[in-house]
């Protein structure tokens, strides 16, 4: 088993604890995701999020799954893109998450389901787009998750993982530690005045720093049997993996 990252163990006592941990960490946290996303983005989330499904090929007409969609951030974006005539899966572990997309994000080509990466509740070669965003580093075993997202995608099907990751300069590093351990736990607190939202951010940290770099990641996706494996990046910091079927 190749994990994103080693077992946190002032959060969790071992690998087997860790999709609990995570998915309860998220259910407390749930209702003040999208705000604190907002300040973590500074605002420009969803252009951002936009612009980069249609670089890696989002076309209308598209099914798509969005895993580990959360509260619908990328599902948003997903659905101004693909119109009537697409769809959009959401799948997420935790109910919370879920709840707040259900409210946020309405339609007739979107449909919300309880699951993990690891096991999609989706049927094979049933989608043209594969997208997940932010996430990658919360689940328990790469080849495993890799494996699954090519059971679903149509051949010649398309895959975006949106990350984070860790910078590899000195004073990169120390900037994004800063902004991501530092500033935006602290002002999660203070405008949600929740301690659960303060942990959450706390932790998406912890995994930024302990993520495997991005070429394990490319190696485990060419392991799959993806092909024209690529990577963008953005202000040091935000990956795009893109890959095809």
């Amino acid at each position: 088993m190749k994990s994103p990252h080693e077992p946190i163990l002032s959060r969790y006592s071992g690998a087997a604890q860790k999709h609990g941990y995570v998915r309860d960490l998220f259910n407390r946290g749930a209702e003040h995701y999208d705000r604190i996303g907002r300040i973590g983005f500074l605002g420009t989330g969803n252009v951002y999020r936009r612009r980069a499904l249609q670089k890696a090929g989002l076309k209308p007409g598209m099914d798509v799954v969005d895993v580990a969609c959360g509260t619908g951030a990328v599902t948003r974006p997903i659905l101004e893109i693909v119109g009537a005539e697409g769809s959009v899966v959401g799948i997420d572990p935790s109910e919370g998450m879920l709840g707040e997309a259900r409210r946020e994000v309405t339609g007739e080509g979107v449909d919300f389901r309880l699951g993990r990466a690891e096991s999609l509740p989706v049927d094979d070669a049933s989608c043209d787009f594969l997208t997940m965003g932010y996430a990658l580093r919360h689940v328990e075993d790469l080849a495993e998750v890799f494996e699954e997202y090519r059971r679903v995608l149509k051949p010649d099907g398309r895959l975006l993982i949106l990350e984070i990751s860790r910078p590899k300069g000195r004073l990169g590093l120390a900037l994004t530690r800063f902004y991501f351990r530092d500033l935006v736990p602290f002002i999660s607190r203070l405008v949600t005045g929740s301690q659960d939202a303060r942990e959450m951010m706390v932790y998406y940290w912890e995994t930024i720093d302990a993520c495997v770099p991005p070429e394990e990641i490319m190696a485990a996706l060419e392991r799959a049997g993806f092909r024209n494996i690529d990577r963008r990046v953005s202000l040091g910091i935000f990956s795009e993996y893109r890959a095809d079927r």
